[in-house]
């Protein structure tokens, strides 16, 4: 993708399946990773994966739903590798149960992974790349934040706000260079998902519901995500782009 080589890029939740897989792909294209997640082995072994592939990268430990932890992070990349140029706000989780059948608790943890995470990233990032005249912000949204399917009511809640959000933020910060889009997966097969569906039976009807006949994989995500990082993505944003193999569509 034009434009990549020499960028910095910040993905938070970059040691989980779908945040190592973007990590992977912007490394591959040139950018220096800044791979920010809680488990701090997680992200590390995606930033030894680039530099094995010859790029550059760095892990951190971090609770990106701290807003303190989340700008000392990016404080400490900033002064070892540069200002960030573009932002993954990656950083997920849900577990399944009916609306009535969760606790405030349960809320509160998912509204902060979710939706939190992004708004700290994105406020401590934001004016840093005002002042550059560029940037680039990702936000890992969800189709469940669109269709909202029944037992994830909190987290389409979330990823719904996470849309809005993005949408409003690219107006704002569109005279200033910076684009700001949300890519929106449809299921996708990595652990989570195993975690929320455990039946292997269940998993496989719900790819055989897809028109395509399977589930998403992180590397069906990874192409849009650099697009929406490079310089060939310069004329798009405020967009929520689907990503579920006709599941969903929106026109």
């Amino acid at each position: 993708m034009r434009g990549l080589t020499g960028k910095n890029a910040i993905v938070t939740g970059g040691g989980g399946a779908i945040g190592r897989a973007i990590s992977l792909r912007l490394g591959d294209e040139g950018c220096g990773v800044g791979v920010f997640d809680i488990d701090g082995e997680a992200a590390a072994e995606t930033a030894h994966r680039i530099e094995a592939s010859g790029g550059e990268a760095s892990a951190q430990t971090v609770d990106v739903t701290d807003y303190a932890a989340a700008k000392t992070a990016l404080e400490r990349f900033r002064d070892d590798a540069g200002a960030c140029d573009v932002l993954v706000n990656n950083a997920g989780w849900d577990r399944y149960g009916e609306f009535v059948d969760t606790e405030p608790a349960h809320w509160d943890r998912v509204i902060a992974i979710n939706l939190t995470s992004a708004l700290n990233m994105s406020h401590a990032v934001a004016p840093v790349m005002k002042e550059r005249g560029w940037g680039r912000v990702i936000n890992m949204a969800s189709d469940a934040g669109r269709a909202g399917p029944p037992g994830h009511a909190v987290y389409s809640a979330c990823k719904g706000a996470l849309i809005a959000f993005g949408k409003s933020l690219a107006k704002e910060l569109a005279p200033n260079g910076i684009t700001v889009n949300a890519i929106c997966p449809g299921p996708n097969d990595t652990p989570l998902l195993e975690e929320l569906i455990p039946d292997a039976g269940d998993r496989e009807a719900l790819a055989q519901s897809n028109p395509m006949g399977r589930l998403g994989v992180p590397e069906d995500i990874v192409g849009l995500a650099a697009f929406l990082a490079s310089e060939e993505s310069a004329y798009v944003t405020g967009q929520a782009i689907s990503v579920s193999g006709g599941r969903t569509t929106h026109g």
